[in-house]
């Protein structure tokens, strides 16, 4: 939830201002890009060399540093935080926060930013009962301001109570939480399938094709990134899920079908990108065939067809999406998976575009919805093909 994000870090003059450099550590572990702000009263509690090893940034502590003649662009900086996380936040700047004072860096950052703002108080039990500290946390709050509790213990007064700074592990759980909350897809289940299968002939052999995966793991990870839970049910392939996502390993078409229909109706997106056979040996052998003869003749017969029996199943609130993977007339095969199979969205890829199909890491797509509207998208990589899918899903599903 936090890799990648801009998040400035605001620490005030506090006794728990030492959790903020287990704070920063944590947030640079999770990927964040963190730059930290430093009050003056502040500095007096930890150095701004600490926070700038730990956040591998440096440490801005005023608007204007005499000795460097660098000049910190408040504005610059609000704008390019993701989020503002202050703390430790003391009264003091809570009270600053809470009537719009702006008479150091760390509050005209505040005022600057356009992305979500959170504190975390820590001071003394009186002063964080005190009715004017109460009355400043509902104000920060009613401008749109989260504040993440104190805990209680033995505060550094030798009073036990209310008013302990939340522990940096706990602040993390709260903001994945609270960000994952926010994204378009929190709480839906949704299915993906991936990979080929494999039907055998006897117990060395098998019919498969040449699916790698790709394209069905990329769209679970980036799923997954809207919030959604993930069941990746895959066949058999080398690549390597998110720990995030449930994974089920399948082999055949048959063992696919069980998979995907026995968590189906608890499903709110079905995105079928797997390669399933089409046939299988009608007869498998129970030995390894031995090459005796010049020829050897395999009888067929169809494996069950898992989209359309989905489709079959399908309730109004469900999401349907399937590929099709074409080597002509590729739209009117696409438009007709579309129709027969109950699609909400067809996805249509062809193995005449070069670097599109099996195991290449770039794709071409075409995708048609319900109203057989078209979007015809240009070669990109798997990832980001990922992306123009999901796009297209969270369309319809709003």
């Amino acid at each position: 939830m936090l890799k990648n994000k801009n998040i400035i870090l605001g620490v005030c003059g506090s006794i728990a201002a030492y959790k903020s450099a287990f704070l920063v550590r944590l947030l640079v572990k999770a990927g964040a890009n963190v730059k930290v702000i430093l009050t003056p009263d502040g500095a007096n509690f930890i150095t701004p060399l600490t926070l700038a090893t730990l956040s591998k940034n440096p440490v801005y502590t005023q608007y204007f540093e005499e000795e460097t003649g660098v000049w910190s662009n408040h504005v610059e900086l609000g704008l390019w935080a993701d989020l503002i996380i202050i703390a430790p936040i003391s009264a003091n700047t809570l009270a600053k926060l809470a009537t719009g004072i702006c008479d150091n860096l760390l509050t005209a950052i505040y005022l600057s930013a356009k992305c979500p703002v959170y504190v975390a108080p820590a001071m003394d039990l009186d002063m964080w009962k005190h009715e004017s500290t109460q009355n400043n946390i509902e104000k920060i709050s009613s401008y749109g301001n989260t504040v993440i509790s104190p805990g209680s213990g033995e505060l550094a007064s030798g009073l036990y109570g209310e008013g302990r700074m939340a522990e940096p592990e706990d602040i993390i759980t709260f903001l994945e939480q609270i960000l994952k909350e926010s994204l378009p897809l929190y709480g839906k289940n949704v299915m993906v399938t991936a990979g080929p299968t494999y039907e055998a002939i006897d117990p060395v052999r098998f019919i498969g094709n040449h699916s790698s995966g790709k394209m069905g793991f990329a769209l679970a990870n980036e799923l997954a990134k809207l919030g959604a839970n993930i069941t990746l049910i895959t066949g058999p392939t080398a690549l390597k899920a998110s720990t995030e996502l449930k994974r089920i390993d399948v082999v055949s078409a048959d063992e696919m079908l069980n998979a995907c229909s026995s968590i189906f109706p608890e499903i709110d997106i079905t995105v079928m990108c797997a390669a399933v056979a089409d046939y299988r040996p009608k007869v498998v052998a129970t030995e390894k065939i031995k090459k005796n003869d010049n020829e050897l003749l395999l009888e067929l017969e169809k494996t069950v067809d898992i989209l359309a029996s989905l489709g079959r199943e399908k309730k109004a609130n469900q999401i349907l999406v399937g590929f099709a993977l074409e080597t002509n007339d590729e739209e009117n095969y696409a438009k007709g998976k579309l129709e027969k199979k109950n699609l909400d969205l067809v996805i249509l890829n062809s193995l005449n575009d070069k670097g599109a199909g099996f195991k290449s890491d770039t794709n071409k797509i075409t995708i048609f919805n319900k109203a057989l509207e078209r979007t015809v998208f240009e070669m990109k990589s798997k990832t980001e093909v990922a992306k123009d899918i999901c796009a297209a899903i969270l369309n319809i599903s709003k």
